[in-house]
């Protein structure tokens, strides 16, 4: 994996990435991760580029050796504060759980945080720093748990098998049942469907 920066070996440093914003229902979730020195975890990249299984895989591996936090925004954060909002205090969340204080922060993507760290944001991060990579995987992973659990709790919409993302059988479902209590009330394609 390439790295753009170089940073001292002696710097703890986390890597935050986050899973679900495009999701119509259900929280953002975020990871955020420590990697030991000179860990292997073979096939690690952005865990969209991961099968399911290969993701399930290094989820375990990456909560056996590596300092941890996942965090989660609930559906009516997001609405009542905005989606960035809302994934700054997923990212908070799964760094108030890391047993080490981090020195400096690696997050995914291009957007704006107010976090008590320095921090840097990089696009396309997870392919390019491990540790990104490995928050990644505990957030889609650890999402992708949760639907599926709501799948039971919300029967009709098929949580488990598109996650709450914007499928067709998603609108259907939509269509014929109304918004459930974790769809995300502010999101064009589900407003449309309240009080039907």
């Amino acid at each position: 994996m390439n790295r753009p920066q170089t940073f001292s070996s002696n710097l703890i440093i986390a890597g935050l990435d986050e899973a679900g914003r495009g999701s119509w229902a259900g929280p953002v979730s975020a990871g955020a991760v420590i990697l030991p020195k000179a860990c292997k975890l073979s096939g690690l990249t952005d865990s969209k580029l991961l099968s399911e299984k290969k993701r399930e895989e290094l989820f375990e591996k990456i909560i056996k050796i590596a300092d941890y936090g996942i965090g989660f925004a609930s559906a009516a954060e997001v609405d009542s504060l905005g989606l960035i909002k809302a994934t700054e205090i997923a990212f908070i969340r799964a760094l108030e759980q890391l047993k080490q204080k981090p020195e400096h922060l690696l997050v995914d993507g291009r957007d704006k945080f107010i976090f008590p760290f320095t921090y840097d944001s990089v696009i396309k991060g997870d392919q390019k720093y491990r540790c990104i990579a490995a928050a990644s995987v505990l957030a889609k992973v650890a999402r992708d748990r949760l639907m599926k659990e709501n799948s039971n709790k919300y029967p009709g919409y098929a949580f488990e098998s598109h996650k709450g993302y914007g499928t067709k059988r998603h609108q259907q479902a939509l269509k014929l049942q109304g918004p459930s209590k974790i769809h995300r009330l502010s999101y064009s394609p589900v407003k449309v469907h309240i009080n039907q």
